[in-house]
């Protein structure tokens, strides 16, 4: 029955709605973001999603996908929640297309688990006292003097520091007087040419330009050095340039063949700036040099089949006429799946509709119990808050220890199992340092 309603679901997830609305259509949709690319323009919800490839910016601004409901991967794990003892790192993953992603082993959209980056957290030190001050930096005038201390009353630990500053600066005065050397100021502007635009192979005159011993004047007592070079720069006019011509653009071309042979695509038009061409440093043509638009197949895109859940294993059936029940003896089973959603010619599902397998069939025997394997631990159960913790457990199983085979996948059925006094075991460990849940936060 179950089979049955996932194949309806998912075959009616395509059916048009009666009521069309306008969309911004777009030919990319990123299923590890969530994302839309490449606009193709406005067009009705049902054309664009003729392509399942596609996607659509809904009115709230969220993108959502055309294809059939899929999960995106599991992301990295997140950054650990505290950079010292033990916290929490997270992953998460997202449904994205039409109708509800199968989730049978409830994983849910995120997981948790410990994490630690460092077994201690650092420990601050503290500043020895301050050394002397060393000679001040010049011998002239006023300079600047320095001293410094360090981060060793007490040493810092596991990686923690001294708060403020190592050295210290202070100013200090000579109360000698130092010379004034001359420096250059910044050049003038070079002198005019005749003219602003020629015909090529023109030739003009030098231009000119001078600077001045003033940025500073050199002082007279004590006497200092006047600047060295020249105070004149001159340069000809090396070919004064052409004469700008703007460009202008050519006519539009016509459209280009529609981009795709199904659901929605993209026509282009082009021009060209070439009515005249610019020279001579003339403006470039204003404005796009190519347009699109959006054009229809009224063409529906493939819809590839996809293979549901397997389904349960049936009953464990006897190869021959020997009873296997209860005996150390392999009977055969078999399992079924489903491809759904195929549409519009798309591919069929590969691989087998029909899984057999190998079991042992102990519905109904009277089996001793023994305590199993502890289980794995789980991911931190709730993903926020400061309640949340990893479990796992040992609980009486039938003991199979006279089978052949120990993998307890191959066992069919429901036994009478005698567990005697083994009680299920259940093991906690809380999580540290989880995120704070958001009713936390509104409080």
């Amino acid at each position: 029955m179950n089979l049955i309603l996932l194949g309806i679901v998912l075959l009616g997830i395509y059916v048009q709605q009666s009521v069309s609305q306008k969309v911004q259509c777009y030919s990319a949709f990123s299923l590890s973001t969530g994302k839309c690319g490449d606009l193709l323009g406005e067009a009705e919800k049902t054309d664009c999603c003729m392509n399942p490839n596609y996607g659509y910016m809904n009115a709230d601004g969220k993108c959502m996908y055309c294809g059939p409901a899929a999960w995106t991967e599991w992301s990295s794990w997140g950054e650990c929640s505290v950079s010292c003892t033990e916290g929490v790192t997270q992953r998460r993953r997202s449904c994205y297309g039409i109708g509800t992603c199968l989730d049978s082993a409830n994983l849910g959209t995120v997981q948790t688990k410990p994490c630690k980056k460092k077994d201690c957290c650092p420990v601050e030190g503290g500043w020895s006292a301050w050394g002397g001050w060393q000679p001040c930096s010049v011998t002239c005038e006023n300079g600047k003097k320095k001293r410094q201390r360090t981060c060793t009353n007490p040493v810092p630990q596991c990686g923690g520091s001294c708060r403020g500053e190592q050295e210290e600066i202070a100013s200090c005065t000579t109360e000698v007087i130092c010379p004034t050397h001359g420096g250059w100021s910044s050049w003038g502007s070079w002198g005019p040419c005749q003219s602003t635009c020629i015909d090529e192979g023109h030739n003009t005159q030098k231009e000119l330009r001078k600077r001045t011993c003033t940025n500073p004047t050199p002082s007279t007592a004590p006497p200092g050095r006047y600047c060295e070079g020249s105070d004149t720069d001159t340069r000809p006019c090396s070919g004064l340039p052409f004469c700008p011509i703007d460009g202008n653009w050519g006519p539009w071309s016509g459209s280009t063949p529609c981009s795709v042979t199904c659901g929605l695509g993209r026509q282009t038009q082009r021009r060209v700036c070439d009515s005249p061409s610019p020279k001579h440093g003339g403006r470039e043509c204003r404005g796009e040099e190519q347009k699109t638009g959006v054009c229809s197949t009224d063409i529906y895109c493939p819809i590839h089949g996809m293979w549901s859940e397997w389904s349960e294993w049936g009953r464990c059936k006897k190869p021959s006429t020997r009873d296997i029940t209860c005996k150390n003896r392999e009977g055969n089973r078999r399992r079924e799946r489903e491809c759904v959603g195929r549409k519009h010619d798309g591919n069929f599902c590969t691989g087998d509709i029909v899984e057999h397998g190998n079991c042992y069939d102990i519905d109904g025997c009277r089996m001793e119990g023994v305590l199993s394997e502890w289980s794995e631990w789980i991911y931190c159960k709730p993903d926020c808050g400061q309640d949340s913790a990893q479990t796992r457990e040992r609980k009486c199983v039938p003991d199979i220890s006279e089978y052949r085979s120990k993998d307890r996948s191959m066992f069919s059925g429901v036994p009478k199992v005698n567990c005697k006094d083994l009680k299920t075991e259940i093991e906690r460990r809380p999580c540290e340092n989880l995120p704070a849940c958001k009713d936390e936060v509104d409080d």
